[in-house]
């Protein structure tokens, strides 16, 4: 595939000449997802110039630091839409000094779609190559086609690093707006149901940058021994929910969210004696790489592919191989509750926090601090057929507890939560009452440095809670948090 056609070769450009495209003031929509798939030159230019500031940028999730690092420390960027992870934007939302609106993964698109946000003026893109029908997008899906769709003019990043064989890996299919919004006709993992390209005028393109600079490859720390045990318990906890013929031999898909406990825990089914099993998840890591070579996942669909170093080298060298194994989408299809709910999907999360009753906080150190962003687990968590929810019992080497007995922020309601695993064990929580799940959740899940707090609190509450249907001291509910916050530990 040529990857700029002779009929638009006219637009190319330097990304300092396409910076100058973009004013102070504008809102830009940013390819990217989990700092894959996002532009580099043009942001870099911006930063280069400085020409451009009080910038609204909108991008699925997390980008590289050419956007949500540079940009951010240049003083550029004045909102930021959706989700997050760079320290340095995430420091400056903490300050104040950059506005930031939380949004679940699958309704962002659809917000740029109905426009209930500010107007897209332009649209930043990283893609494979450039066709007079579309774009072909680099490694990620994301929100790129809302922004594209939206935008009144669209600025073209071709990343001539990127293998050829990228083109085609995606699956691109718009819904609509209600009361027409159209059925998404996907009933398996692999099911394709769109175009490989973003549809794209040609008068919509303002202008093509051809770059050759690559992503940040994804840094996971090392498997721990906790991790290692939560693995071990969820794939457990599945095997039981198959011999008691609540899941098929061959469960349904498997969702796992972003970051190193997703990793290693995922990493567990290599060992499991699964095979034949498949992903329906936003964010594909190095773990599920491996288990496609193993024969444990047959197919993943996916916004992302977000790898390390090592991984993202075999995955573009092998790219045939894996071109037939993989699907890409933008985040709204991988994350609608309608295709969730209708494959089965098993949701794998990671809270920062859990209280005695199975509210989970995905967003808020200390109840105030923003760390990521809910991301996608909202959207799985509640539509997921068996919503898992796995953390380590303790966080910073003890001085703190994930298990608490009111969390300081609530993303996922016990509504939505139905089993909690860390290394200590396993709850499920599925039609127990709170008293049952608190039960459940300080004796199977709690540390035991912890355990004996955690009973003491709750055996209070039920002497001095006005009711009893989900007892709380609420002098006393967030004390832990106050502790640590005064102290630098949770324990007395």
């Amino acid at each position: 595939m040529e990857r700029v056609p002779e009929l638009l070769k006219s637009k190319i450009m330097s990304a300092d000449e396409a910076a100058q495209l973009i004013r102070t003031g504008m809102t830009i929509g940013v390819s990217g997802f989990t700092s894959v798939g996002y532009p580099k030159a043009v942001p870099d230019a911006l930063v280069r110039s400085g020409h451009a500031r009080d910038l609204t940028i909108c991008v699925g999730a997390a980008v590289g630091d050419e956007i949500d690092g540079a940009m951010v420390r240049a003083g550029l960027v004045k909102k930021r839409y959706a989700h997050q992870s760079h320290k340095d934007l995430r420091n400056a939302i903490n300050a104040g000094t950059v506005g930031y609106s939380d949004v679940h993964i699958s309704h962002f698109p659809m917000h740029m779609n109905q426009h209930t946000g500010p107007k897209i003026d332009v649209a930043v893109v990283e893609c494979t190559a450039v066709s007079e029908q579309g774009l072909y997008l680099a490694a990620s899906g994301g929100s790129a086609d809302a922004a594209v769709r939206n935008a009144d003019k669209v600025i073209v990043e071709v990343n001539e690093t990127l293998p050829e064989g990228l083109a085609g890996m995606h699956d691109i299919f718009e819904i609509g707006l209600p009361p027409h919004a159209r059925i998404i006709p996907i009933t398996k993992p692999d099911d394709r149901v769109g175009t490989p390209y973003i549809p794209c005028p040609p008068e919509k393109i303002a202008a093509i940058v051809l770059t050759d600079r690559r992503d940040e490859p994804q840094k996971f720390k090392p498997y721990s021994k906790a991790t290692k045990t939560i693995g071990e318990n969820v794939v457990k906890f599945l095997k039981q929910e198959i011999a008691a013929g609540r899941l098929p031999e061959n469960p349904g898909p498997i969702q796992s969210g972003v970051g190193s406990v997703g990793n290693a825990v995922l990493s567990c089914l290599a060992s499991s004696g699964f095979h034949g099993l498949s992903m329906y998840t936003e964010v594909m890591q190095d773990s599920a790489l491996n288990l496609i070579e193993q024969g444990v996942f047959d197919f993943v669909s996916t916004s992302s592919i977000a790898l390390g170093e090592e991984n993202r080298r075999r995955f573009y060298e092998n790219i045939d191989y894996f071109k037939d194994k993989i699907l890409l989408r933008p985040q709204e299809i991988t994350n609608h509750p309608e295709v969730v709910r209708r494959l089965g999907v098993i949701s794998l999360n990671t809270p920062i926090e859990v209280d005695i009753y199975g509210n989970v906080n995905s967003t808020h150190i200390m109840g105030t601090k923003m760390m990521n962003g809910i991301g996608g687990s909202g959207d799985f968590a509640r539509n997921a057929r068996v919503c898992i929810f796995a953390t380590e019992s303790v966080a910073k080497g003890g001085l703190i507890s994930c298990i608490v007995p009111m969390v300081s922020h609530v993303d996922q309601t016990e509504h939505d939560v139905q089993v909690i695993i860390t290394e200590q064990g396993i709850a499920d929580l599925r039609w127990k009452t709170p008293r049952e799940r608190a039960e459940l959740i300080i004796e199977n899940c709690a540390h035991p440095d912890y355990r004996p707090m955690l009973r003491e609190y709750y055996e209070h509450a039920l002497d001095v809670a006005a009711g009893k249907q989900t007892p709380h001291d609420l002098a006393q509910a967030l004390s832990w948090h106050q502790r640590f916050l005064a102290t630098g530990t949770m324990k007395p």
